[in-house]
């Protein structure tokens, strides 16, 4: 099957729900190391691409050039939450290039910190383009733009010389040709691209690796290094990939992407996986990257333990009772533990 049992539930012992899935494991040469399922499943990569969105801003120099701190080099990267520590470093970025918030095309949407939480804003919270949390990356966009002197009221199209950089170095990082990739646009309306699962996973261990890569070391080194120092701000509070990563104790460089995507490079192995839940459960998502963890021996017994929760075995319903269970039930082929 291409597709392949990753996750199920279990209530009263009868199976309830079954989260299909496929699941990549490569290195910086793109082989393949292990798998469950198609390892060349075609998917979006939507956010797990950011990382890879900012090389021609990277290789350009942008970040000299602006004088953008680790922190926004971290921005680039982010689907954070649209705390205030977002909205400021966005803000930075923006001042930075001489712009205003308003030149942001990413669209307005109610910040994740609170609906990650499932709350409402407070009563006069106003919301605008940085509170998206793409609004780094089209921060980063629009500094391009700048520097280069190109016009910013379509820096979004997939025709705009910017996008068209994007399309050219994403293929170079993930070994294929531009021509290779399905267009399609993402939630903030930039362009995004789908491609196999092990040709994102081969991007994130190239970008794990930093300055071992021969092509992109310099801006894989600073990317990677801006992930893992500053994975409050790729992400932010009750986020996965801010546990992954402060797991990681700086070697895991982890990106989540919407409707069930999930990237995560280890620097010391140059190393990644890249998984796919084709019905975008995310506690199931979540579990499964655990679990690929586990059964690749990426972790210790601390880290085992700080991301237990995530695997979420037990489901306990509004009174606290337990109802039911959830377990991987995938085993990857071709591991080595």
């Amino acid at each position: 099957m291409q597709l392949v049992p990753l996750v199920e539930l279990t209530r009263g012992g009868t199976l309830e729900n079954r989260h299909l899935g496929a699941i990549a494991v490569v290195n910086t040469q793109g082989a393949v190391l292990a798998h469950a399922g198609d390892p060349h499943w075609l998917s979006f990569s939507r956010s797990t691409l950011k990382a890879l969105q900012a090389l021609p801003f990277m290789q350009a120099g942008g970040p000299e050039h602006f004088g953008f701190s680790s922190q926004q080099v971290a921005m680039l990267c982010a689907s954070h939450n649209g705390e205030d520590m977002h909205v400021a470093q966005a803000q930075g970025m923006l001042e930075k290039a001489g712009l205003s918030y308003k030149a942001l095309k990413c669209g307005c949407h109610v910040p994740g910190i609170f609906t990650q939480q499932e709350r409402q804003p407070p009563p006069g919270f106003v919301i605008d383009e940085r509170h998206n949390n793409c609004s780094g990356k089209h921060a980063g966009f629009l500094a391009y733009c700048v520097q280069h002197g190109l016009g910013q009221d379509d820096y979004i199209a997939p025709q705009h010389p910017l996008q068209q950089a994007i399309r050219r170095d994403v293929a170079r990082a993930v070994g294929l040709t531009p021509e290779d990739f399905r267009l399609g646009i993402d939630g903030c309306s930039a362009p995004n691209y789908a491609m196999p699962l092990a040709h994102l996973a081969r991007g994130y261990a190239r970008l794990a690796s930093g300055a071992r890569d021969s092509e992109f070391g310099e801006s894989f080194s600073a990317l990677s290094e801006a992930m893992t120092e500053h994975p409050e701000l790729v992400s932010g509070t009750g986020r996965n990939d801010l546990a992954l990563m402060q797991a990681g104790r700086g070697d895991w460089v982890s990106k989540i992407g919407a409707d069930g995507v999930q990237v995560v490079g280890s620097k010391s192995r140059g190393e990644a996986f890249a998984l796919k839940i084709i019905d975008a459960n995310k506690p199931a998502l979540f579990a499964a990257t655990v679990e690929v963890l586990e059964q690749l021996g990426w972790m210790d017994d601390a880290q085992r333990a700080a991301l237990e929760p995530w695997r979420a075995q037990d489901i306990k319903n509004a009174r606290g009772l337990l109802v039911g269970q959830r377990q991987a039930v995938f085993r990857l082929q071709g591991a080595k533990v």
